[in-house]
């Protein structure tokens, strides 16, 4: 399909808005993580050890074995005593005697056992911080189907601004001398660097 100058022009400049902020932060977190070696983030760590409630451990005994959804007794007293909350959509793993949960998300991880015999509760849940967080969402790390749709548009929007781009230097091309230049070192300078010094 091809595109006059104007509508290269509009469409380059509507990409441009709508991907502006992402381009941003893709860059950012890309110098982030490049350096995460050298960004030392001691991680916030919270453990609890508690005794469950009969009646929720009568609740979880009688559970099938398997993949399970939480019961509700259990999802109210970790929300209420312990300040636990794990997704609502967010199952478990039951073997008849310990429960096992885990729900990690974007710079961070938790995850919960309980034991029916002993009566316990373990849990551990960790924040590894801002920068952890948005390195995650550049990756699309637990981020969940609607991030990763948003990174499928966003990446699509890039390509249609990256075209335009294109469309607009051919058209601009005869007026000035110095744009395949300049283009031509834009790809060969990656290039380079790949051939000669990643083995």
């Amino acid at each position: 399909m091809r595109f006059s100058l104007g509508s290269a022009r509009q469409w380059h400049w509507i990409s441009a808005a709508i991907c502006m902020i992402g381009m941003f932060m893709f860059a950012i977190t890309g110098i982030t993580l490049n350096h995460a070696a050298d960004i030392e983030v001691a991680p916030q760590v919270r453990n609890v050890e508690a005794e469950l409630p009969d009646n929720v451990l009568s609740d979880i005994s009688e559970l099938p074995e398997g993949s399970v959804v939480l019961p509700a007794s259990l999802r109210n007293w970790l929300a209420d005593a312990q300040r636990i909350t794990p997704p609502s959509d967010k199952e478990g793993e039951w073997d008849g005697v310990e429960l096992y949960v885990s729900w990690p998300g974007p710079g961070q991880d938790h995850w919960l056992s309980v034991d029916t015999e002993m009566g316990e509760l373990v849990y551990e849940g960790s924040d590894r911080g801002w920068i952890a967080y948005f390195n995650d969402l550049h990756k699309g790390r637990n981020t969940g189907t609607v991030w990763q749709w948003f990174i499928d548009i966003f990446s699509v929007v890039v390509i249609i601004f990256t075209v335009t781009g294109l469309q607009l230097l051919i058209k601009q091309a005869p007026h000035k001398a110095s744009t395949w230049p300049v283009t031509a070192l834009g790809f060969l300078i990656p290039v380079f660097i790949m051939l000669v010094f990643i083995h």
